[in-house]
């Protein structure tokens, strides 16, 4: 066999071509396979995230707005308002942002490969073998980052997903009355399993929700949602999906990694992938590199990269997903009780510093006080 690639990378989105950059840039023989005929279309992501996502990106995206705080509305109608006076996080273009990032790995010398998707691979003792719409290709390694329902991982076996959730948004020629701060809301009326969201963008509104799988489709929620918040308002788009949670089997196989949402690696609390899967490229890339340069690329040797991504972060994802189990058990009369906690004074000057990459570091601050700790329950089981 005589690889054309070292490494061929499944998924033009930002998880791949991060990977791909970081390879290509090493001198690596890297080539892309994405299905659609460029990167970030269809966009499928609310487009909400920190300046610790961007910079880990390595791209400046345009940035619709810049955003200082969250109000959440529970079931009763009552509400919190948490802000701060730095940025909280950014609505940043994400068609831009994938198109960027792909096209920074094509910068470093990655060979993308658009309107060719993926089928199958197969292994032997000396490389591996893709197969795809246009052909087989082979290369050394593959890497899965082709997203929720990611065929590279069904080929090598990994293992289902434990849970989906269906999520729609859309974006409303709509201005929102603040521009500094986006809505949340929980609860059974809207979005059952999950919660809402609206964005401001200026001069539209982002207006979305995710619905537990067993609820059903979405649409019916949003339409609900838009025709009693934003009567006779006609979306200029929409977009649906569905996002994974709680992890699969094992990501790391015989010459084949997983990263993204391929892998599962999503913040249960929020759906959001971008910063466990930017913060996973930096581990893959080592296991991977040093498993080339010896030429080992079994799965003995590449199992580092599961074990290195886990001690990071997975028991974070493991906890949350352990409190999201809690929450959709939870009837909106709770959801309200937590609400109620939530806006005492001493609770509500914690929530102000919470971070939306990792909410729950606010609990290790709130637990000092074992007169909070019955409270702190209720809203970690409902919010964290």
């Amino acid at each position: 066999m005589n690889p054309a690639f070292d490494v061929l990378v499944v998924g033009g989105g930002p998880a791949g071509s991060a990977v791909a950059r970081t390879m290509a840039s090493k001198g690596y023989r890297t080539g892309v396979l994405e299905e659609h005929a460029s990167s970030g279309v269809p966009t499928q992501c609310a487009g909400l995230v920190t300046d610790k996502v961007i910079r880990t990106s390595g791209v400046s995206p345009r940035i619709y707005n810049t955003l200082y705080g969250a109000e959440v509305v529970f079931p009763d109608g009552k509400s919190i308002e948490v802000r701060s006076a730095s940025p909280k996080a950014r609505v940043v273009d994400r068609a831009d942002l994938d198109r960027l990032m792909a096209e920074a790995a094509a910068d470093s010398g990655a060979e993308f490969f658009y309107g060719d998707r993926y089928a199958s691979h197969s292994v032997s003792g000396d490389g591996a073998s893709v197969r795809s719409a246009s052909g087989e290709r082979l290369c050394r390694a593959v890497v899965g980052a082709d997203g929720h329902t990611s065929a590279v991982a069904r080929s090598m076996g990994a293992g289902p997903v434990r849970e989906y959730v269906r999520g729609i948004q859309m974006d409303l020629p709509v201005a929102a009355d603040r521009q500094d701060v986006f809505r949340i809301r929980i609860g059974r009326k809207y979005a059952p399993g999950f919660f809402s969201w609206e964005i401001p963008c200026g001069d539209f509104t982002r207006v979305g929700l995710c619905t537990s799988w067993s609820e059903g489709p979405p649409y019916e929620y949003l339409k609900a949602l838009v025709d009693d918040l934003y009567p006779g308002a006609k979306p200029a788009a929409k977009h649906c999906g569905k996002i994974p949670l709680g992890g699969r089997g094992l990501t790391y196989g015989d010459r084949c990694l997983l990263i993204g949402d391929a892998a599962v690696q999503v913040k249960p609390v929020s759906g959001g992938g971008l910063y466990p899967a930017l913060r996973a490229v930096p581990m893959l890339s080592d296991v991977l590199s040093s498993a080339l340069d010896s030429d080992d690329l079994s799965a003995k040797r590449l199992s580092r990269y599961e074990r290195m991504w886990r001690k990071d972060f997975g028991k974070s994802l493991d906890r949350a997903y352990r409190l999201r189990r809690m929450y959709v058990r939870f009837s909106d009369e709770k959801l309200s009780r937590a609400g109620a906690f939530a806006c005492r004074d001493d609770v509500h000057a914690v929530l102000n510093d919470i971070d939306l990459d990792d909410p729950g570091k606010v609990v290790g601050r709130l637990m000092r006080s074992s007169a909070l700790v019955p409270g702190l329950l209720l809203l970690a089981r409902c919010l964290l």
